[in-house]
C-alpha cells in the first residue's frame, strides 16, 4: 500500500515540476528578448520594475516575472514567444 501511495505522489508531482521547468525556460526567453530589444533601446529610462522581473526570473521566480516581461515586450511591439499565453 505504501508503494502505491509513493507512486501516486510521484506521478502527481511530476506535471508540476515539468510546468515549473517550462516556466523557467519561458522566463529565460522573455528575459533574453527584453534585454536584446527593449532594455538596450536608445533613449529609454531605467525600468526598475522590469529589472526586478529580470532578477526574479534569474532566481526562479517565474510566476512574478513573466507578466511584467510580457507586458514590456508587448509595449515595445514585440510579441512574446507563443503569443504570451502565460497562465500562472
Amino acid at each position: 500500500m505504501k508503494r502505491i501511495l509513493l507512486v501516486l505522489a510521484a506521478v502527481s508531482v511530476a506535471p508540476l515540476a515539468q510546468a515549473q521547468n517550462d516556466d523557467k525556460a519561458y522566463c529565460a526567453q522573455l528575459s533574453d528578448l527584453y534585454r536584446r530589444y527593449v532594455q538596450n533601446a536608445t533613449g529609454r529610462r531605467v525600468d526598475v520594475e522590469a529589472l526586478v522581473a529580470l532578477d526574479d526570473c534569474s532566481r526562479g521566480k517565474a510566476a512574478s516575472a513573466i507578466p511584467v516581461l510580457e507586458k514590456r515586450l508587448r509595449d515595445a511591439k514585440i510579441t512574446p514567444p507563443g503569443g504570451g499565453e502565460f497562465k500562472p
